[in-house]
């Protein structure tokens, strides 16, 4: 059975430099802990971008930390925290646009500032690395087995 290369090179990074600090990290089930994102080091005040083009169904302050989510047209959903809004609910972006500031202070983060970075579909988290052509690779069947 032929086998195709499945790569998402569809986005940008969010933040630079954009070094991943800390992996995605899923937990084995849905309610254990783990690491549902990415967090990846700038420094404080740094804008944060859209990594594609959507529309802003999320911004405001959780446990004191803001958050944003996007959603984009194909079902998944990008959040990023902890980010200071220059975005409201209903806004649409582009890619490349600032959604807010970067904040300080983002738990076990080894430098200044790191932007935690998720990406879900429906309920599954997903590592958002993938966007970028970074994250695992997955081989699909071409067409169903003959």
């Amino acid at each position: 059975m032929p086998l195709v290369l499945l790569l998402l090179v569809l986005a940008l990074t969010p933040v630079s430099p954009g070094l991943v600090a800390r992996p995605f990290d899923p937990p084995p089930q849905p309610w254990l802990a783990g690491h549902r994102g990415v967090d990846l080091t700038a420094t404080a005040g740094a804008p944060v971008r859209a990594p594609r083009d959507g529309t802003v169904v999320f911004a405001r302050l959780v446990a004191g930390r803001g958050v944003i989510t996007v959603a984009h047209p194909d079902g998944l959903r990008t959040t990023y925290e902890p980010v200071t809004a220059s975005v409201a609910v209903g806004d649409a972006v582009r890619a490349g646009e600032t959604l807010g500031a970067l904040d300080a202070g983002h738990p076990g983060c080894p430098v200044d500032a790191c932007l935690h970075w998720g990406l879900r579909r429906a309920g599954t988290y997903l590592d958002p690395m993938t966007l970028l052509g970074r994250g695992r690779v997955r081989l699909l069947p071409l067409r169903e087995a003959e």
